[in-house]
C-alpha cells in the first residue's frame, strides 16, 4: 500500500517537473498527433471509407506536405466515378459552396465523427475539403500553432484559384477554431474554445495542480514561451468574416460558457459592419457533448441557411 502511493507521489510531482525541463512535450499532449486514429487506415484511399472522395497532397511549406481529402456535393456524385485530381479540382468550380474543415486533435481526418459530418455536408450540396494538419495522419513535418495556420490559408488560398468565385468557408472543430490569419469567405466554430490555456486549465489532470502556487502562472509562461496561445478571443476582435457558431451545453473538453464568451465578443467586433453572426446552442438532454453535433438532424439546414445568406 505504502509503495502504491510512493509511486502516485512521484507520478504526481513529475508531471510539472517533465514539462518544465522538458517543454516540447506540452505540445505533444496538446495536439496528440500521434495518436493517428483510426490505425490501419490508408488515407491514400479515402473510398475504402467516403465515397465521391478524392485524396491529394500541396505543400504550404518547404519540407511539409500535407494530406487533404476532397469529398463532392451530392450533384456531382453520379459524375465522378473513375475521375481523378485534375477532374475533381475542375469540380470546385461548379458554383457549389465549399467548406474547409479544419478538425480538432487526436487522430487524422479519417476519425469516425468527421468522417460521418462530411457525410452530412456532402449530402446537403457542399464541397468539404479535409486536411491534416503537418505532423497529423500522412502529412510530414511537426504541428505548431504557426503550421496549423499556415496549413489551413495555404490550402484556403488554393481553393479559392480553383473555385471560380464560389464561397470559401473554413469549418475549425475545437483546436480547428484556433487558426487565424487573413480574412475569408465565412467561418463556423463548433465547440470552440477561448484560448487554449484555459481549456487546459479546466483539464481534470491539470486541476489537481491548480491549488499549488504559481502552477497558472507557469502553465502560462510554457505555453507562451513554446507559441502555443490560440488565442480565440484575441483573433475575433478583427473579425470582419461571417461567424457561425456551434457548441453544446453539455461539452465536457471545451466549456459551452467559451462559446458564448466568443460570441460576446464577435458581437461586439461586427456590430457595426453589418456581417451575419448567429450562434447554435445544443441543450444537455440532447447529449451531443464535444465530438457529436453532426448527429443534429438539422444541422445540414442550419449550415445551408446561414450561407445561403452570404450568397444573395
Amino acid at each position: 500500500m505504502m509503495k502504491a502511493a510512493f509511486v502516485l507521489l512521484a507520478v504526481y510531482v513529475s508531471v510539472p517537473l517533465i514539462i518544465y525541463l522538458f517543454p516540447w512535450t506540452l505540445a505533444y499532449a496538446i495536439f496528440a498527433h500521434l495518436l493517428k486514429l483510426p490505425y490501419f487506415v490508408e488515407l491514400n484511399h479515402p473510398e475504402y471509407i467516403l465515397n465521391h472522395t478524392c485524396n491529394f497532397y500541396l505543400d504550404p511549406e518547404e519540407g511539409v506536405r500535407v494530406g487533404i481529402w476532397h469529398t463532392l456535393p451530392a450533384s456531382q456524385w453520379d459524375e465522378a466515378e473513375g475521375r481523378g485530381p485534375e477532374w475533381y479540382r475542375s469540380a470546385l468550380g461548379d458554383g457549389s459552396p465549399i467548406i474547409i474543415y479544419l478538425h480538432g486533435n487526436v487522430g487524422t481526418r479519417a476519425k469516425d465523427h468527421r468522417v460521418q459530418l462530411v457525410k452530412i455536408l456532402s449530402s446537403a450540396g457542399f464541397h468539404i475539403l479535409s486536411l491534416d494538419y503537418r505532423g497529423f495522419g500522412d502529412s510530414t513535418g511537426k504541428p505548431s500553432e504557426h503550421g496549423v495556420t499556415a496549413d489551413a490559408l495555404h490550402l484556403y488560398r488554393w481553393v479559392k484559384q480553383h473555385s471560380e468565385g464560389s464561397l470559401v468557408c473554413l469549418w475549425g472543430h475545437s483546436l480547428g477554431s484556433g487558426s487565424k490569419g487573413s480574412a475569408v469567405d465565412a467561418l463556423i466554430l463548433e465547440a470552440p474554445f477561448t484560448n487554449i490555456g484555459e481549456v487546459l486549465i479546466n483539464f481534470p489532470l491539470a486541476k489537481l495542480y491548480t491549488f499549488w502556487p504559481g502552477f497558472e502562472l507557469f502553465l502560462w509562461d510554457t505555453l507562451e514561451k513554446n507559441k502555443l496561445l490560440f488565442a480565440n478571443e484575441n483573433n475575433l476582435k478583427v473579425l470582419t468574416c461571417p461567424l457561425l457558431i456551434l457548441h453544446a451545453e453539455d461539452d465536457d473538453i471545451v466549456p459551452y460558457d467559451m462559446g458564448q464568451k466568443l460570441h460576446q465578443i464577435a458581437a461586439r467586433t461586427l456590430r457595426e459592419k453589418e456581417v451575419p453572426l448567429e450562434m447554435i446552442s445544443y441543450p444537455a438532454s440532447r447529449q451531443l457533448s464535444h465530438s457529436d453535433i453532426y448527429l443534429d438532424p438539422d444541422l445540414a439546414k442550419s449550415v445551408r441557411d446561414f450561407l445561403q445568406k452570404l450568397q444573395r
